[in-house]
C-alpha cells in the first residue's frame, strides 16, 4: 500500500458511483439513465480544490449478468467525467469490477479481489497513485462500500442524504494539509 507523505502525495476521496454520484436506478449503463444526485459537480470541486485526489469505485455486475458489456461502462465513464469536467469537476481515476460470483457470463464469474466488500479496487489505485492513504476516505451508499474501506485500513462513510456537498466541506476542509 502506498502511504508515503512525500510532496507528490496527497490525499484521496474513493466514491462509490451509482448512490453517490448519481441515482441507483438499477444497472444504469447509458447517458440517459443518468440522474445526478445534489451538488455532485461542487462536492468533486471542493475535493479538487481541497487537495484531494477523486476516484470512482463502483461494482458493475451488469457486465457479468449479461445486461451491458465494458465497453458501456467505459464509455459512461466517459460521458460523466466529460460532464463533470464542463461543471468545474474532475475525477482524477474510475476504477469498476465486472465480476460476480453468480455471474451469467463465465469470464465474468469470479469471488475476485477487486468486487466490494473487497478491497482491490481502492488498493490498486493507491499502488498506482501518489496517495497519503492515512489522510484518506471512502464515501458509499451500502455496507459493502464500508467493509471495503475498512478492508483497505480507510474510514468509511455512508453518504449523507443532505447532498455530498457538506459531507464532503466536514470531511476534506481547505486549506494547508
Amino acid at each position: 500500500m502506498n502511504d508515503q507523505k512525500g510532496p507528490a502525495s496527497r490525499p484521496a476521496a474513493f466514491l462509490d458511483r451509482d448512490g453517490v454520484l448519481n441515482l441507483d436506478t438499477g444497472y444504469p449503463h447509458q447517458p440517459r439513465q443518468i440522474v445526478w444526485l445534489a451538488d455532485v459537480p461542487a462536492a468533486i470541486r471542493h475535493l479538487n480544490e481541497a487537495g484531494y485526489f477523486v476516484f470512482v469505485v463502483t461494482n458493475q455486475s451488469g457486465v457479468a449478468r449479461g445486461l451491458y458489456d465494458e465497453g458501456a461502462v467505459r464509455d459512461l465513464h466517459a460521458w460523466m467525467d466529460e460532464w463533470l469536467r464542463g461543471r468545474g469537476a474532475r475525477v482524477d481515476d474510475w476504477c469498476y469490477c465486472p465480476h460476480h460470483p453468480d455471474a451469467v457470463i463465465n469470464a465474468y464469474r469470479a469471488a475476485c479481489l477487486c468486487r466490494k466488500p473487497a478491497p482491490g479496487m481502492i488498493l490498486d489505485l493507491a499502488r498506482r497513485w501518489p496517495v497519503d492513504m492515512s489522510r484518506s476516505f471512502l464515501i458509499g451508499d451500502r455496507a459493502s462500500d464500508l467493509a471495503a474501506a475498512a478492508a483497505a485500513g480507510l474510514p468509511g462513510f455512508l453518504v449523507e442524504e443532505g447532498g455530498l456537498l457538506g459531507q464532503v466541506q466536514r470531511l476534506a476542509p481547505r486549506g494547508p494539509g
